[in-house]
């Protein structure tokens, strides 16, 4: 096992990692930009070094700076986190190179399922169901003419890199094609510094079904069920729950296992998650993240399962242990993503915390890095908080949930509690009736 650990991110994440490894013996480093110089995972950290001004771009995304800290440490592994660099087949190469562990998949799975069309190719082969689309990357509006006929309207252009809804536009006739396809190429250079992108058909109802797996270096492959992130806002997930309430045993024990033989006919190591869109009864793969997830805690309240823990103990080459049989779903798991953003106009809203209270009780989990006279910093992404709660039922996690949402207390900074307080409570999230599409069409109601 390894005995210092580099935790290459931040906020609650970088503090998620640290505690994880300090119930493992491991010690931790953590690296850091000058703007979270006081934040929690700095402070708790075994050590911590600067490795550069508040720009990502010269801290989080320095690759020479990261490296430079784990080598004055002494660390044996480099955890990327999420984001940042955690997708990053470049970086993930060069920790290997450095001598360094990797605690992530190979470079090379990185690599193709970074990619996705690559990825699309790569678990069709394995047999997977993928959404009728282009064979690759559309180069000309031509070319995205001719697929968007073959295919039929609506379309969805989509970057063949990055996520979080960039590079992505809606077409439904040739007309809104012209101008959606440029658009999307330009955001995704923007974003991304490539603007290659891809097509397929757009879905009008999905849900947004993910499963989780977990593989090591030994042949053992098992998946740790599905997560529903259907309530989003501009392709970013809002509130995640396990399991999804569209699903019955059959279609959960179907997906699970369709998703575990594909990364074990791949040959991939670590955690991942496969996602999925599902409508009508029917599964479509859209993408794999070769990363731990934002929404990994309701899958570890329905499992048991630490997934940063074997997220380690996987990379140090450690085997599972454990088959699918062992593994056993308890209960129901909903996830609010607090950001430090205005709950209407969703402006970001950085600045002091000068109250903080975490509800509490059976079944509740928080995973922030907030506390009293924290200043949150403009530079990066605005998530702050994570509630998690855990109940028996779907129902009983309903009403814990309106509970502890009710006592949560963030003063200083904007939140998006408020809207959570409201999403929880209406009529259509209550009886599981939503899809992807579901919160933009609520929010336009109100517009």
């Amino acid at each position: 096992m390894f005995e210092k650990v580099l935790i290459a991110n931040r906020g609650e994440i970088a503090l998620r990692i640290h505690r994880a490894c300090r119930e493992m013996g491991i010690r931790t480093v953590v690296a850091h930009s000058t703007a979270d110089a006081d934040a929690m995972a700095v402070r708790l950290a075994d050590e911590s070094v600067c490795i550069g001004p508040p720009a990502s771009r010269d801290s989080y995304l320095n690759i020479p700076a990261i490296l430079s800290a784990a080598i004055i440490t002494g660390a044996d592994a480099i955890h990327p986190g999420i984001g940042f660099m955690s997708e990053n087949a470049q970086f993930a190469e060069m920790v290997e190179e450095h001598g360094f562990t990797f605690i992530g998949p190979s470079p090379e799975h990185i690599r193709v399922m970074g990619d996705k069309t690559a990825a699309k190719q790569t678990v069709a082969k394995a047999g997977l169901p993928v959404v009728p689309g282009s064979d690759g990357a559309v180069d000309t509006l031509d070319q995205a003419i001719t697929v968007a006929a073959q295919i039929g309207y609506p379309v969805l252009i989509k970057a063949t890199a990055g996520g979080g809804g960039k590079g992505m536009k809606i077409a439904r006739s040739e007309e809104e094609l012209q101008q959606a396809y440029q658009l999307a190429r330009a955001e995704a250079l923007a974003a991304f510094g490539f603007d290659s992108v891809y097509m397929e058909r757009f879905l009008d109802t999905p849900r947004h079904i993910e499963v989780q797996i977990l593989a090591d270096t030994h042949g053992n492959v098992v998946h740790l069920g599905e997560r529903d992130c259907s309530v989003q806002r501009r392709h970013q997930k809002v509130i995640e729950e396990a399991p999804s309430p569209a699903l019955n045993d059959d279609q959960r024990r179907q997906i699970g296992e369709l998703a575990a033989d594909t990364v074990r006919a791949i040959g991939y190591r670590g955690v991942g998650t496969l996602e999925f869109l599902y409508q009508d009864g029917s599964f479509f793969f859209i993408e794999m993240n070769t990363r731990l997830q934002i929404e990994h805690p309701i899958t570890e309240m329905i499992t048991g399962i630490d997934l940063v823990r074997e997220q380690i103990r996987v990379a140090a080459g450690a085997p599972l242990g454990y088959e699918q049989d062992a593994i056993r779903f308890y209960g129901h798991a909903i996830e609010c993503r607090v950001n430090a953003e205005n709950p209407e106009s969703f402006l970001p809203s950085p600045g002091r915390i000068h109250s903080y209270h975490a509800p509490g009780g059976l079944g509740v989990r928080v995973d922030s890095a907030l506390y009293d006279g924290y200043r949150v910093p403009p530079h990066y992404d605005s998530l702050i908080a994570k509630l998690v709660v855990h109940g028996t039922s779907r129902n009983e996690c309903l009403m814990r949930l309106r509970r502890t949402l009710a006592e949560f207390v963030i003063e200083g900074v904007d939140t998006t509690l408020p809207l959570h307080e409201r999403l929880v409570a209406e009529p259509d999230f209550v009886n599981g009736q939503y899809d992807i599409h579901w919160l933009e069409r609520l929010m336009e109601k109100d517009a």
